[in-house]
């Protein structure tokens, strides 16, 4: 995969469309967490350098394709703004005769953020006519939204049909660091999936199983492959029409000879709630009575253990119930142990992610994935739209 990168292109003095993804959270008309923003800036300010008049736009929330004050970018601008350290000037609305005055009054090194994207149902319809519209206030295309690069949106795709179109310094991470994995990984390269459903994951795990050597089942999907083994699993989360599925996984993988590690041990609680008390299994067998909620200790050892040799590590989906302290400490052991690993590794996925955040480790890790539904359909092998419009 060879795509157009912004360092390739000649944007001085140029019209530069930018899509980001500004999809942040907001209360109270201030912006809570701004990691994505500042993910952004880097792009941005390359381009200002570069004598650029910058048109960024992006979608915030889910407006249903009509104005709604709630969903304005305004508070987002204001942000911007203040990262960037200059002006960024807020469009009057998304197309229209205004917003074609806003862009032609735009000097080299000027920002002009378009409205949400979203207030215009033609957007999530890939209208041609709309994209059209969107890539005339543009003389080339950036695009830097990994996060929505799995949709084939009119700011995300369409535009790329009629401009010149460049990935923009975070796309090209992104796909620097997880494009590999499923192509040529440095060896020994070991899979580590967690999540709660068989469903959600078993994509990952059969395209995965492809270029890997080991793979770690873990989180509420584990219930499943174990109970398909025989063990007991008490009241744990299981998908009894995936059963055959995970089966099917487990055949395949030992015919290629991928080594899968499923729990040996776990965290269990008496009920899902958050002040349960861990019961330590000291087995694979749940028994009646108890709901697995987390690895045990001698599975964060295994897993350690193989992290030891690896030279790649992929991370999608928290160990056990994460967000509850009593089953938090599976999720922060392997977190710990790919923070010390001297492999090449990569943390895709929104609640991994969220976790490797929550530790505060993510300094230590080669890249921390921007984009939760994008980063998985990515590591199951699927065609990325917005990727594939950036392509050589």
């Amino acid at each position: 995969m060879v795509l157009n990168t912004i360092l390739e292109g000649d944007f001085s003095g140029k019209r530069v469309l930018v899509r980001v993804d500004f999809n942040v959270p907001v209360k109270d008309g201030v912006v809570g967490d701004d990691t994505r923003i500042k993910a952004a800036l880097k792009t941005i300010e390359y381009l200002l350098d570069q004598g650029a008049r910058v048109v960024v736009m992006s979608h915030f929330g889910r407006p249903k394709g009509k104005k709604n004050p709630d969903f304005s970018m305004a508070p987002i601008a204001k942000r911007f703004s203040e990262l960037l350290g200059k002006p960024v000037t807020l469009a009057s609305d998304v197309i229209g005769e205004a917003v074609e005055r806003e862009v032609n009054a735009l000097k080299a090194g000027d920002v002009l953020l378009l409205e949400n994207v979203r207030f215009y149902s033609e957007e999530e319809a890939n209208d041609p006519s709309f994209a059209k519209t969107l890539a005339s206030y543009g003389d080339v295309y950036v695009n830097d939204a990994f996060g929505t690069a799995h949709r084939a949106h009119a700011s995300t795709e369409g535009v790329a049909h009629y401009l010149p179109s460049y990935a923009g310094f975070l796309i090209e991470k992104e796909v620097k660091f997880m494009a590999p994995l499923l192509e040529s990984p440095d060896k020994p390269f070991v899979a580590i999936i967690g999540g709660s459903k068989v469903s959600s994951k078993i994509s990952v795990l059969e395209s995965l199983s492809k270029t890997c050597q080991t793979v770690v089942i873990g989180g509420g999907m584990a219930y499943t492959f174990l109970l398909e083994q025989g063990h007991t699993i008490g009241g744990s989360l299981v998908e009894e029409e995936f059963r055959e599925t995970a089966a099917s996984f487990l055949t395949k993988a030992a015919e290629r000879g991928v080594t899968v590690i499923l729990p040996v041990d776990h965290r269990c609680g008496r009920a899902f709630k958050e002040d349960e008390e861990a019961v330590l299994v000291d087995g694979p067998d749940i028994p009646d009575g108890l709901i697995g909620m987390d690895i045990g200790p001698k599975t964060v050892a295994l897993i350690v253990d193989e992290l030891k040799g690896a030279k790649s590590v992929v991370w999608n989906g928290p160990m056990g119930v994460f967000e509850f302290a009593a089953f938090a400490e599976g999720t922060l052991d392997v977190a710990k142990a790919l923070a010390a690993s001297s492999a090449v590794t990569v943390v895709g996925g929104g609640d991994s992610v969220a976790a490797i955040n929550t530790f505060h480790l993510a300094d230590k890790i080669s890249h921390v994935s921007t984009g939760g539904g994008a980063s998985l359909e990515f590591l199951e092998g699927k065609t990325l739209p917005g990727i594939k419009a950036l392509e050589k």
